[in-house]
């Protein structure tokens, strides 16, 4: 991507699980996420919801995660 001429302006997530709660988490995982990914903190959303009970996740058979990230040119 950067050997395209590409950064990252922001990139906005949520995963959704009914356990664990992920809430305590978020705050490491931006951290961790904006040093590997060399961003700053308030570029990186990340977001945790429940399926409240609903399908294959509110089973807890799995988790399921969703990301977009906005790509802009140097």
């Amino acid at each position: 991507m950067r050997a395209h001429g590409f950064a990252i302006g922001n990139i906005d997530s949520v995963i959704v699980a009914e356990r664990p709660k992920l809430k305590p988490h978020i705050k490491a995982m931006r951290d961790r996420l904006s040093t590997t990914l060399e961003l700053k903190p308030d570029q990186i959303g990340i977001k945790a919801t429940t399926n409240e009970k609903l399908g294959p996740v509110g089973r807890e058979e799995g988790i399921a995660a969703y990301a977009v990230a906005l790509l802009v040119g140097n």
